[in-house]
């Protein structure tokens, strides 16, 4: 089974510039082609800006998925024989959803709408994700798609690695409060689940509010493979193989010391965890 690398993008966005915001992915993914990458990861909206006031204000900049951006990127992921995961908002009827498209050499190949949502910034006035979890085949690696706050509660990374996920990945937009989680979420979620895992922050200021970089790609033990500082723009790269992330069975010493957080699971204990709210 061969090895993928993994390109993470940590940029700043211009609040409402799609065009701007477009160019820029467009030029990364070709620095990302020149690396050798298989799978260049963008931050959460990094195509429209994160910190709208309103929903009136935000939704002139969301658009369908498939739509303009993934046509405009499929081309060249066909030219460069990549994938892309980016952020954007999502517009479904008058529903406005904050996203992440994932596009390839062959085109538009799926959305995931973010499903938990903080209080903060465009997530105010979007509605929750209404579609399961899902794993993609890239061809040769299972990728599963969280998006920010979904990093920060287990479930989501779990049902993605119950559905095969090698890597899930986490565009982000983390800011100065959020320091735990760009320290411990990569890791925690990677070893509970023994998957690779990637969190791709944005830097720069918008309307207030500082972002803190800090993404970082770990192995399935929870270890930094590639890890970016707070100051600014940056693009981390790190080689992974699938095959690790599916051979579960973690032997420290053999016959005495050995851990499978997948085999030793205890549904039927699991019971609040799925329990509706009241």
């Amino acid at each position: 089974m061969p090895s993928w690398t993994i390109a993470a993008v940590q940029m700043d966005c211009k609040l409402a510039d799609k065009q701007a915001n477009l160019e820029r992915i467009k030029e990364h993914l070709c620095d990302a082609a020149r690396r050798k990458a298989g799978l260049v990861v963008f931050p959460e909206c990094a195509l429209t800006g994160y910190c709208f006031e309103s929903k009136e204000e935000a939704f002139p900049f969301a658009e369908s998925l498939p739509g303009p951006s993934t046509q405009a990127l499929a081309s060249l992921c066909r030219q460069l024989d990549l994938w892309v995961v980016y952020g954007l908002l999502e517009r479904d009827g008058e529903r406005l959803f904050n996203s992440c498209a994932l596009v390839g050499p062959e085109g538009f190949k799926a959305g995931y709408r973010k499903v938990h949502l903080p209080f903060l910034g465009v997530d105010r006035f979007t509605t929750p994700g209404d579609t399961p979890f899902a794993v993609h085949d890239l061809g040769g690696l299972r990728l599963g798609i969280n998006i920010c706050y979904d990093g920060s509660l287990p479930e989501p990374a779990r049902v993605l690695a119950l559905l095969g996920a090698d890597l899930v990945v986490l565009p982000t937009n983390w800011p100065e409060g959020a320091w735990c989680s760009t320290q411990h979420v990569p890791a925690v979620r990677a070893m509970e689940n023994h998957i690779y895992y990637a969190a791709v922050n944005r830097v720069g200021k918008e309307r207030g509010f500082a972002f803190i970089g800090q993404s970082r790609i770990v192995d399935c033990n929870g270890k930094n493979l590639a890890y970016a500082e707070r100051s600014g723009e940056a693009v981390i790269e790190a080689t992974i193989d699938p095959a690790v992330a599916r051979e579960k069975q973690v032997v420290i010493i053999p016959g005495q010391y050995e851990v499978n957080r997948i085999a030793g699971r205890r549904p039927e204990m699991y019971g609040p965890i799925v329990r509706h709210k009241e």
